[in-house]
């Protein structure tokens, strides 16, 4: 047997019960996947059960009770899963002042809910995660309705996002541009898809974000 055909023989038998035959346990074989593993494997030992089916979604809100308009806050039941979702897919997931607000209340919500361990940020639909800041609200002198809108603090929501004691994953789809690109830099982790496209629109305008910078 091959140096390789060694190893994966010492892996398998690792991961089959010790119960098995040793011929069987050392045979060049695939190991089995962990959900299909019997109970007594490795991978059960350390870390327990392994659900099979996809996880039950439930809406959420924050302390205040109220909706949201362009956001969807779900959890997953029994799993310690948040995920936030911009739901915004006609402008392709663009964020505006009250986008961001909403966005804020639901990763609060998240960090202080004891059953929370884990939170994702998404786009709705494969299109798009977020294309950045809706500039269809803006003109020459900033946001064409402030009193409506008010003061775009996506600052303030990256900063939170960074200091959350809890991971942050972004699942992205499609485009994540400009701000959108910015967003999931600054969580934990990004699990992207074929589609995936990253980029930002500053440099083509001589802009060069300061967070771009400190990558």
């Amino acid at each position: 047997m091959d140096a390789a055909g060694r190893r994966l023989a010492r892996v398998t038998a690792h991961l089959l019960p010790s119960s098995l035959p040793l011929q069987l346990a050392s045979a060049p074989t695939l190991a089995p996947s962990p959900a299909a593993s019997p109970a007594s494997d490795s991978y059960r030992r350390v870390h327990g059960d392994v659900p099979s089916e996809p996880p039950e979604w439930r809406a959420a809100t924050d302390e205040s009770g109220k909706g949201f308009v362009d956001i969807l806050y779900d959890k997953a039941v029994g799993e310690g899963i948040a995920k936030i979702t911009i739901n915004r897919p006609d402008r392709r997931n663009a964020f505006r002042p009250l986008t961001v607000k909403e966005l804020m209340r639901a990763f609060e919500d998240a960090r202080d809910d004891s059953s929370i361990g884990v939170i994702i940020l998404t786009g709705k639909g494969t299109q798009s995660f977020c294309s950045g800041g809706d500039q269809a609200l803006r003109d020459a002198d900033g946001y064409v309705d402030f009193d409506s809108f008010g003061r775009l603090n996506v600052l303030d929501l990256q900063v939170q996002i960074r200091r959350l004691p809890k991971p942050v994953i972004a699942m992205v789809a499609g485009y994540a541009v400009g701000g959108g690109h910015v967003l999931h830099m600054v969580c934990d982790l990004t699990i992207a898809a074929d589609n995936a496209i990253f980029g930002q629109t500053g440099p083509k305008v001589f802009f060069w974000p300061v967070i771009t910078s400190c990558i």
